[in-house]
Parts: structure tokens; sequence; C-alpha cells
């Protein structure tokens, strides 16, 4: 018999913040409680099996207004990946200019997430 564990969370999904608790047994989830929409049973599922997150970062620009640009994943990304993506976004350098929404990083890592520019410069 594999080992029972619960995770507590609070849903992030809209402004209620449900108290979620998520029972397992090994990888298999046996109970999700506390949640008061399929989003948040939704949200907790994914949390406990493959953690996602936006990224938020700067990269450096070459000939702008200032010497760096804000950047964001434009979807969420595997948590386990953002050391990665973190330490590829500090070898970057774009010239400027930078539009909003300008696509920097195409497909990090084969996430099909992209990094694009938050701001101009």
């Amino acid at each position: 018999m594999s080992e029972i564990k619960k995770f507590k969370l609070t849903c992030i999904i809209c402004p209620l913040g449900c108290p979620i608790e998520v029972t397992m047994e090994g990888d298999k989830i046996m109970r999700v409680t506390g949640h008061r929409c399929p989003r948040g049973y939704e949200y907790a599922v994914q949390e406990v099996t493959e953690p996602k997150r936006v990224i938020m970062s700067v990269v450096k620009v070459k000939g702008g207004i200032f010497p760096t640009v804000s950047v964001k994943t434009d979807k969420p990304v595997p948590k386990k990946l953002m050391p990665e993506i973190m330490k590829k976004l500090a070898d970057v350098e774009v010239e400027a200019p930078v539009h909003v929404g300008q696509v920097i990083i195409e497909n990090i890592l084969g996430t099909e997430a992209n990094i694009v520019a938050t701001r101009p410069a």
C-alpha cells in the first residue's frame, strides 16, 4: 500500500480563496474537498500533480533608454523548469527598440510558452 499524503491549498482562481484539501495515495488522487467550483477542483489537481507558474523577469537591452526590459511567459510553464528558464534569461540581450508583446524567446525549453516583453524599451 502506498503512502497517503494530504495537501492543504488556498485556491487562487477567484477572490473566494477556498481552502482545499487534496488526499493522494501514491500518485493517485483519492479526494479533493473544499472547492466551491469546478475551476477550484482543476486548480488543486494541477497544483499537486504538475504545478505551473507564469515567470516574470528582466532581460538586458542594448541601445535602449533603459538597461533592461521586463518580460514574462505568455502562459504558465512547469514550476520545475523555473531555474533553467531564469538561467537562460540571464544570458539574453535584445536590441532596442523593444515593443510591448514582442516575443523575446519563442517556445522556451519546448514548453510552447513564449517570453514576451511587458513594456517598451
